[in-house]
């Protein structure tokens, strides 16, 4: 999985940061490169992560489809296990 570096204007979010964590555990290896619009138009999946929005599928950008069209198996392990951590567990990710 690649996203952008911080370095670039990413926000250091706790979403992102847990997203990272949880694609680890699932053996998925993450990667920081600079990025461009032409990565995005031949990426197989994406999604974007937000607090409230949590982690959401992206399956089209400027009118081009992403992948096949439809949320891909990487996004959906990863959106589940972010439920099953913040809704089923009730863990709390951030300390205030």
């Amino acid at each position: 999985m690649f996203t952008p570096p911080l370095s670039s204007g990413a926000l250091h979010g706790i979403t992102r940061g847990t997203a990272i964590d949880l694609l680890a555990e699932l053996g998925v290896p993450t990667s920081e490169p600079n990025m461009t619009r032409y990565d995005l138009f031949n990426a197989d999946e994406c999604f974007l992560t937000g607090t409230g929005a949590e982690i959401v599928p992206v399956v089209k950008i400027d009118q081009r489809v992403i992948g096949n069209g439809k949320p891909g198996p990487v996004t959906k392990k990863v959106v589940k296990a972010y439920h099953e951590l913040t809704k089923v567990s009730g863990e709390r990710i951030a300390k205030r």
